[in-house]
């Protein structure tokens, strides 16, 4: 079962974020959502969720009035043309588990959903607050964009902020300026540097050429890349748990592929040409500062979950039940 609207709204009281709620009658689309909350001052949000040609999923999550060309997209994802589409309806259900016309990025919070993509209007910057339903669309709620960021990051995702309606050339010498974002379990740090060596720096930056279909060493935006392997099925009363966090060499592939997102987005043409033979200490610091909060968060996960599953295989092994204190 996923977060319901109740358990959502307290956990964003736990983490003292403020918001407004606002309830109606259940909407499917912004335009019936307007009819409601359209006179309160709030960017409404429109938010598609999509699938590729190799069942990779991404939410994209923009202003009601932001244009999304999703061929456009899919090319600036380095996925071709006709790469993206909609995803089926069973998959709502199924792995962002919430009903159908309630994708917003809050459907993140749940384990199901952790390799979905989350791509961000940056349009939304520019509002005070916008709406969201929170995972229920018989409700909306009004905040920050940057409280919704807050969120995201306190339950252990990065977000990244997309001009939506760009269009910038893909082709031989432009490589995919988004396809960082793309989730993928095969970068490691390996091949980042391996990429990075393609890079000369001699006066100006020379790249060799990318195909349109292939992941660039460059990057505009930092992202973090979730594994793709499917979460292991729970073991009984062990809540919290997934194969990732108890799996150590699935843990490690995680951090390795979120150093590898961040690296790839800092490594850039403009980065080269401005830091030089710095280039090297200024990833350093941005891998530190960036990436401090979510590896903790996921070493704690990882340390919670041995925990429990040791505590579970005990239980099972020894037919031992704990009783209730007297």
């Amino acid at each position: 079962m996923g977060l319901s609207k109740n358990q959502l709204l307290q956990r964003l009281q736990d983490e003292k974020i403020q918001f407004s709620q606002y309830e109606h009658p259940v909407v499917m689309t912004v335009e019936a959502q307007a009819k409601h909350v359209g006179h309160i001052k709030a960017g409404l949000s429109k938010n598609l969720f999509l699938k590729d040609k190799k069942h990779r999923f991404y939410i994209v999550s923009a202003l009601a009035d932001t244009k999304v060309d999703l061929k456009v997209l899919s090319q600036r994802l380095g996925l071709g043309k006709g790469g993206l589409r909609m995803a089926p309806e069973e998959a709502v259900t199924e792995m962002l588990q919430v009903p159908l016309g309630c994708v917003t990025p809050f459907a993140l919070v749940n384990e199901s959903a952790r390799n979905v993509s989350l791509l961000l209007d940056q349009g939304f910057k520019s509002h005070e607050c916008c709406f969201f339903h929170p995972l229920s669309n018989d409700m909306s709620i009004s905040l920050r964009v940057q409280d919704v960021e807050l969120f995201l990051k306190s339950v252990g995702r990065m977000v990244s902020y997309v001009d939506l309606e760009a269009n910038p050339p893909v082709g031989k010498d432009q490589p995919p300026d988004l396809a960082a974002l793309v989730p993928s379990d095969s970068s490691s740090i390996t091949d980042v540097l391996e990429k990075t060596a393609s890079l000369q720096i001699d006066g100006g930056v020379n790249s060799k050429p990318v195909a349109a279909n292939s992941k660039p060493a460059t990057a505009t935006v930092k992202v973090s890349k979730p594994s793709s392997d499917p979460p292991k099925e729970k073991l009984a009363n062990a809540t919290n748990s997934s194969g990732t966090f108890a799996d150590p060499e699935k843990f490690v592939e995680q951090i390795l592929g979120k150093a590898s997102a961040l690296v790839l987005s800092e490594i850039t043409e403009e980065s080269i040409k401005k830091h030089g033979e710095q280039l090297g200490a200024v990833v350093s610091s941005s891998l530190s500062k960036n990436l401090s909060m979510e590896l903790k968060s996921l070493a704690t996960m990882f340390k919670n979950t041995a925990y429990t599953e040791g505590f579970v295989i005990s239980t099972h092994s020894y037919g031992f039940r704990p009783s209730k204190f007297q």
